[in-house]
């Protein structure tokens, strides 16, 4: 039988959540199988990997139950570690990549994605992959969200990328682009939409009825009143009016430097940040073994460890299950909720 869980006071019956595998030659086989290890530990829901079982058996020795059908996952989920085999990509040594493993990698984030968009998977949860790998075989996406957004019918740039902990959620509104570039990405529709987006998904999937948003400025002092920088007159203020006309509870613009200590962090339950680094530095200040990645605006639950691959310690047994364990904690809580409203 699927797993029950209770999320406030409501308990439901969640199909298992999929964790793709992630490139094979990475840290991804090691931590879904620790995790597995430590499920009565950590409380974890139940999970199906989908990749390789060759891969999890050169870097673990535990149990292993390579399964047809996915509906049989939460049944074995107790004695073994379920796992729905993709296309065999041949021996795949630990910390050693190539396109055979990133083929695999790929398999299984397609069909992960297909059992959480069929309701066959509760939520998603997606293991690290080298870009530079998947590029190589023709990849066309700049990320695993992007590939994701699409299966799921949903623009890229509606799909908005969280890095949470335990006490800090971030939101970067530009991710992967020069920095140089970022002022003149920025938009009032910009800062408005995936506000609106995780404005909803905090309510949707976090529980918090009236999510309280702080903006980051983005230049020094939030520009000190257009001393340093008019984006926060031009852009930000008036983005901000129109959230809090929606209704919405918005702080801001905040200067970055002072929104991040522990008084200012319980005023808010998200911070939206400008740039990258902006939203990733604090985070993995604060929660470098245990933040995750979750993607807002999808019709599923998606999260991922916020690290990588890893390839220099693949298979050595140090890499630390602590991110995935996170991750998977935080789908199954998502799920839950959301399939309780």
């Amino acid at each position: 039988m699927p797993l029950s869980i209770t999320v406030d006071r409501v308990t439901v019956s969640a199909a298992p959540l999929a964790i793709s595998i992630g490139d094979p030659a990475g840290i991804g086989p090691e931590i879904i199988a620790a995790a597995w290890e430590r499920r009565h530990v950590a409380a974890l829901p139940s999970f199906l990997a989908i990749g390789d079982a060759r891969s999890i058996r050169a870097v673990w020795d535990g149990p292993i139950a390579v399964l047809a059908d996915p509906a049989a996952a939460a049944a074995a989920f107790a004695d073994a570690l379920p796992l729905i085999q993709v296309d065999d990509p041949g021996e795949i040594v630990p910390g050693e990549p190539n396109l055979a493993g990133a083929r695999c990698a790929l398999d299984s984030l397609e069909l992960a994605v297909g059992l959480a968009r069929e309701g066959m998977a509760s939520a998603l949860v997606t293991g690290p992959v080298s870009k530079a790998q998947l590029f190589a075989i023709g990849f066309a996406y700049p990320g695993q969200t992007e590939f994701v957004a699409e299966r799921c019918g949903v623009s890229a740039a509606n799909a908005v990328m969280m890095l949470a902990g335990p006490s800090l959620r971030t939101i970067p509104l530009t991710v992967h682009v020069p920095l140089a570039d970022v002022p003149r990405l920025l938009s009032i529709d910009l800062i408005v939409t995936r506000a609106r987006i995780a404005a909803r998904a905090l309510a949707r999937d976090y529980g918090i009825a009236n999510p309280r948003l702080a903006i980051a400025g983005l230049n020094p002092h939030a520009g000190e009143q257009g001393t340093l920088g008019r984006e926060e007159i031009d852009i930000i203020r008036p983005a901000i009016e129109i959230l809090r006309s929606d209704g919405l509870d918005v702080a801001g613009p905040l200067a970055a430097d002072t929104m991040f200590h522990p008084a200012a962090r319980a005023r808010y339950d998200a911070a939206l940040c400008l740039y990258h680094d902006q939203a990733l530095i604090p985070l993995k200040a604060l929660h470098f073994d245990d933040g995750v990645n979750v993607t807002l605006g999808l019709p599923i639950v998606r999260t991922s460890p916020d690290h990588g691959t890893a390839f220099d310690i693949a298979g050595t047994g140090v890499a630390s299950p602590t991110a995935m364990m996170a991750a998977i904690q935080m789908a199954g809580a998502c799920a839950a909720r959301r399939k309780a409203a």
